[in-house]
């Protein structure tokens, strides 16, 4: 039990990745849409490809969607529209009138009597007319005509009517008055009309629950198909153009396969199927990372990354192709090759995300476009988006890419349509907010980094400010080990352009790679301004451990102020396991006799592990030396970057980068270079 325990102790590493690996793999599968693959894959306008294709079983040809629309719409004009016609109004409102009539009457003191109930007998008429036509609510005026022909209900009954012959609310006061302009007195003309406005209300109204009713019996008349097409009947031959009747068959066929196939019998051999093409694809992008990327593919933080960053990308279209497919090329992947590019380079970048819109291929609509038009839009982010901290790069870049989406769509469309009279503008609209959604990646850079602990162009840009907090206290403390690390800054910012090799980086790791030493300034000759060296006080032993202490202090110091971890790399390596060559020889003369331990005199490590590290030991050591020589002839700055670069070659300091004899050639050439220039010969000026 205590060896399997061990084992799995030592395999931690591996077994988290084996766990990673299947989450992911899972996770996506989980996300896709779940249904058969059509084995032909064809495009309106393109020859058909395959053999030809003879119906493997009976189906029937499916009605388009545009059909279908029509075809709705046709029955939505034409379907019945139901009122209610509702009898017990016309007596409530009789009787309403005759109260509200007689108490104004006696109110005023008419006497005379008859005439009064004549006129209101007259008025009783009016209703009885008004309500026999029908006063309508006017609730779907505005979608009925006045021919339209309706059905009005009138409790059993049903009978047809033409919608203009009922009386709406506008038409009521020049009813009134009309049919009281030569019949009444002007004094209860007047009181009537009044009554009447007040008292009349709608009798007919619009029945919701029987013309949907009847509506909906009529839609569900709609046949979706138009046609059948028995086994063995000839479909398309090799050759021929998608297109017309062939490609309503061809999508009829796929609708019907994908039906057919994904049975619950089916089910988990499709869904093997699924896992296998999504572990070949992710299992790629892990041995890539194992081959080509060493570095990442130790770190479990950043193949976690990498993995989760991808998922993250699958589910959002994946989501969006089940809920909204309309808005399938709204969704930014092209956001995770700008962040892998932030933290990693180019090819982990471009790796990533083929292998992405790859899977993403297995389930999205036209998968042939989708893959071209991705991945030339994934193309031209990886070759444009760079240098994120200068303002406006990432603005233009993601321009470039809209416009990119843009052509490849438009493209399509005239490939498809044979111009662009019918183009759908909305398109354009969708790519334009894919656009402006990439600039999200700058919230999620940030948020990367604060959640995994890595760093970004425009993180090392803040860090590689001389005003940072840091830097300001070695500046103080220590100015000249500030100044040799200004020099050496610059000599690994050139040799680094030299070599393609992360600039950025490499300059702000040289920054902070002697902060160690603001400890004990006055212990390195840099910063001694008079003629008292302490280390004459000291034994060689003591001097070499205050010397190699400023690596150990300089992690502590940059740990204390949350320096990212690639820049505590460059404090640890920048000395590699090299020896402190100087009170290592003193402790020799002094004891001849003695054998001196060598792990006294030795920084601790670890050896460089990148080129940007192993840039910085070699212009460190060389901006160091060449202020020990009393001559620096051009000559003698050659003689000693070789003798310097060759003793760490042959130390075995640069094994564990991946930086090649002739990268370290080009240093050395970049670093002579620039200390010639320093140390160049000034004419003397006349006192």
């Amino acid at each position: 039990m205590k060896n399997i325990i061990n084992r799995i102790y030592q395999n931690q590493s591996i077994i988290y990745k084996i766990f990673l690996f299947v989450m992911v793999v899972f996770s996506i599968v989980y996300f896709f849409p779940k249904g058969g693959k059509f084995k032909y894959e064809f495009q309106k306008g393109k020859p058909w490809q395959y053999e030809t294709l003879l119906a493997p079983f009976d189906f029937s040809i499916q009605k388009t969607d545009d059909e279908i629309s029509i075809e709705k719409q046709e029955i939505i004009g034409e379907s019945n529209v139901y009122f209610e016609y509702k009898e017990e109004v016309k007596l409530t409102v009789q009787q309403k009138f005759s109260e509200v009539y007689d108490k104004i009457i006696n109110e005023k003191g008419f006497q005379e009597v008859v005439e009064s109930a004549i006129y209101k007998k007259t008025a009783k008429d009016l209703i009885e007319y008004i309500y026999k036509r029908g006063f309508v609510d006017t609730s779907v005026k505005d979608i009925l005509s006045d021919n339209k022909v309706v059905l009005l209900r009138k409790q059993q009954e049903v009978s047809e009517i033409q919608y203009g012959k009922f009386i709406t609310p506008n038409e009521i006061l020049p009813l009134i008055n009309s049919s009281l302009r030569n019949q009444i007195d002007h004094t209860y003309k007047s009181i009537i009309t009044n009554v009447l406005t007040e008292v009349l209300v709608p009798n007919v109204f619009f029945d919701q629950k029987y013309t949907d009713k009847d509506l909906q019996e009529l839609l569900n008349t709609i046949s979706y198909t138009k046609g059948k097409v028995s086994t063995k009947e000839l479909i398309i031959v090799r050759g021929d153009i998608v297109e017309g009747k062939k490609l309503e068959v061809l999508n009829s066929l796929k609708a019907e396969y994908t039906s057919q196939i994904w049975t619950k019998k089916n089910y988990v051999w499709i869904l093997t199927g699924y896992i296998i093409l999504v572990s070949l694809a992710m299992g790629m992008l892990m041995l890539f990372l194992y081959l080509d990327r060493k570095e990442i593919f130790e770190n479990n933080t950043h193949v976690t990354f990498i993995f989760l960053n991808v998922l993250l990308m699958v589910f959002l279209e994946t989501f969006i192709i089940k809920h909204m497919s309309e808005y399938l090329y709204v969704v930014p992947i092209c956001i995770l090759p700008i962040v892998m590019k932030a933290f990693f380079d180019a090819r982990v970048a471009l790796f990533s995300y083929l292998l992405m819109v790859l899977m993403l291929g297995f389930v999205v609509p036209n998968s042939f476009e989708y893959i071209y038009l991705q991945t030339i839009a994934g193309f031209v982010t990886i070759l444009t988006v760079s240098d994120l901290h200068k303002r406006g790069n990432l603005f233009i870049s993601v321009i470039k890419i809209t416009l990119v989406y843009m052509l490849t769509y438009l493209a399509f469309y005239i490939i498809h349509e044979g111009g662009v009279s019918q183009i759908r503008s909305s398109y354009f609209g969708l790519f334009a907010l894919n656009g402006v959604l990439s600039f999200l990646s700058v919230f999620l850079i940030w948020l990367y980094e604060k959640l995994f602990g890595l760093v970004s162009d425009i993180t090392l840009l803040e860090l590689s400010s001389t005003n940072s907090l840091l830097l300001r206290d070695l500046n103080e403390k220590a100015p000249g080990t500030f100044q040799h690390s200004m020099q050496v800054a610059n000599l690994a910012e050139a040799a680094a352009n030299e070599i393609n090799a992360n600039v950025m980086l490499v300059r702000t790791g040289a920054l902070y790679h002697d902060i160690g030493k603001m400890l004990d300034p006055f212990y390195f000759t840099e910063n001694q301004s008079t003629s008292v060296n302490p280390h004459n006080e000291l034994s060689p032993k003591d001097s070499a451990k205050i010397i190699i202490g400023h690596v150990i202090e300089g992690i502590e110091l940059a740990k204390k102020h949350r320096l990212p971890d690639r820049i505590i790399d460059f404090i640890r390596t920048h000395h590699g396991t090299s020896l402190v060559y100087y009170f290592y020889k003193k402790e020799q003369d002094a004891n001849p006799d003695v054998k001196v331990n060598l792990d006294d005199f030795r920084y601790p490590g670890p050896i460089p592990f990148s080129k940007e590290t192993s840039i910085l030991m070699m212009c460190d050591a060389a901006e160091a030396a060449s202020k020990s020589l009393s001559e620096p002839s051009a000559t003698a700055i050659d003689e000693l970057i070789e003798r310097i670069i060759e003793k760490q070659k042959s130390e075995g300091q640069f094994l564990n980068a991946n930086i090649t004899l002739k990268e370290i050639e080009s240093v050395k050439k970049v670093i002579k270079k620039k200390l010639k220039n320093i140390y160049h010969l000034r004419i003397e000026y006349p006192e």
